[in-house]
This record gives C-alpha cells, structure tokens and sequence, in this order.
C-alpha cells in the first residue's frame, strides 16, 4: 500500500535532485514510481506542482509554497516519532553517513559489524564523498570531515586528530634519494589533489604549496599509488598507519611537519536541529573511542 507521506518523499527527492531520474536514482526506485507519485499529488490537489522541461523540473509558485509547508511537516512528524523511540531508549531507524573514502574503507567499515550487534534497530546506509557535501541536498544525516569546519550551522564532535605524514614506498626513495629538507621535495616526483587545492599546500617547513604531478580526487588512489612507487604525498596517519607500521611505506621529515595543524582534525558533523540525535549520538558514541586516527 503506498501512502501519501511516501508521494511526499518522492516530492521533496525530486525538487532536492532537480529530476525524476536523478530522484529515482537517488532513491534506486523505477523512474516511474516518482512520475505516478507526482501525477497523484497533483491530481488530489487539482493543480500543478512542477513545471517540466527537456532537462529539469522546476517548482510553480503552487508548488513552492506546498513543498515548503510539507518538508516542514514531515520534519515533524519525524522528531515526533523519534520523540517516542527516545522514550522507548531504543534508537531505531534508518542512519546515512557520509565519509571521504579512505576514512570509510579504513576506519568505519571495521567497525559496522559489532555496531550492528549492538544496534540492530538502526539501519546504515554509507555513502562516500571526495568533498564537501550539502547534507541536506544528499540527504545525509551524518558526515565525518577531515579539517577545519566553515559552515556554522552544523554541530560538529570532534573525534580526535589524525597527524599528516609525507609518504613514499621504499621503492621509490630507493630509486629517487630521500628529500633531506622540505625544498629538496621540489626535486621529486609529488602526487596530490585535484580538488580543493587547499590540500595542495602541505604543513612542511613554512608551508609548501605543490604543483601535482600525479593528481587525484581520492586519497585511496593517492595511496596506492605510493604504495606503487609513483611518487611522495601528503596523507593522514589514519589512512598509512599499517603501511607505515609494516614498512610499505615510509614517513619523511617528521621533524619539519607542522603539528597541531587544522588539517588533523577529524569531526563528524551534523544539523543542529535533527530529528536523528538518538541514532547519531550512538553512532557517534561507538565509534570514537574505536577509531585509530593518531
């Protein structure tokens, strides 16, 4: 039986995604189960919603009042249900977090199984994202981000720091030499990121601000790429640890590494005003004292 709160989630998917199929992706739902859930919401309504084009949808003044007024309903209803699953003291329900990739293969996928022991009421979906995401336009409800947090209206824990590390294979140095100084870098092969160039400057010395011969939008692929002798980079000790304990990689001028640095800081991060807090709180409450980050 399909219910009209469900036509209303399909509503704000689309609105949110800018498309039937981007919202039937996003949901992995038959592009026209959200066609026919639009269809019933106008016809009950008698009027149109959205206005349709080769390439988008786009809300009518009638839609945008409609979809403002029921995105803040089902936002209550929501903390109204939550309401009673906290007096219950049993966090049920659906969780979405987000995390660059090497923080989830690395650190949060070994924690899933005992957590879902402990929690079974809660059902995880886990999304990786190379960047800064817009939690609400990915209907996310919990992301971890590494650095320092911009946006004020998010309520960020911290989890700890995680120390940045120059990394090369053994392999590589072999063949190349090992930088002595932090300018003798500019003599090796440098591998980083294509976006945000912010993770280009690396707190070595005074700072260096590197041009990639290697770029990536992942720290995983920055990785492994070490690990195949391709170059030196800049990855956080939670993601090279066991390499570097194993001896896959090797940590260069420790001695001349800027520490604290804004870049160690580790903080899930999520709307103040959520419906979610008995789900995030245990979420967030299992994995901190579990996370190898240092």
């Amino acid at each position: 039986m399909i219910s009209r709160s469900d036509d209303l989630e399909l509503l704000l998917t689309v609105v949110d995604c800018g498309g039937f199929s981007a919202a039937a992706q996003q949901l992995d739902v038959p592009a026209a189960k959200v066609s026919r859930a639009i269809q019933r919401l106008e016809q009950q309504l008698a009027t149109t919603l959205l206005q349709r084009t080769t390439r988008r949808v786009s809300l009518t003044e009638e839609g945008r009042v409609f979809v403002e007024r029921v995105r803040n309903g089902l936002q209550q209803l929501e903390a109204a249900e939550e309401q009673v699953r906290l007096m219950k003291e049993q966090p049920v329900g659906r969780l979405r977090v987000d995390a660059a990739t090497p923080f989830m293969l690395h650190q949060l996928v070994p924690l899933i199984g005992e957590f879902q022991q402990r929690h079974p009421g809660i059902k995880l979906e886990l999304t990786t994202s190379e960047g800064i995401i817009d939690l609400l336009e990915k209907r996310t409800d919990v992301a971890i981000r590494i650095g320092k947090l911009e946006d004020s209206s998010l309520h960020a824990t911290m989890l700890g720091r995680s120390r940045l590390h120059l990394v090369a294979s053994p392999d590589y140095l072999a063949e190349n030499g090992t930088p002595e100084t932090a300018y003798a870098l500019r003599q090796h092969r440098l591998l980083g990121f294509i976006s945000p160039s912010t993770l280009n400057s690396w707190p070595v010395g005074e700072g260096l601000e590197i041009t990639p011969d290697l770029a990536a939008t992942s720290g995983e692929v920055l990785r492994q790429a070490c690990l195949a002798g391709e170059g030196i980079c800049c990855l956080s000790s939670f993601m090279v640890r066991q390499d570097l304990a194993q001896g896959r990689l090797r940590s260069l001028l420790n001695s001349d590494m800027q520490s604290p640095h804004p870049r160690e800081q580790v903080q899930a991060v999520y709307y103040r005003n959520t419906a979610l807090s008995s789900r995030i709180h245990a979420f967030i409450g299992f994995i901190k004292p579990r996370l190898t980050l240092a």
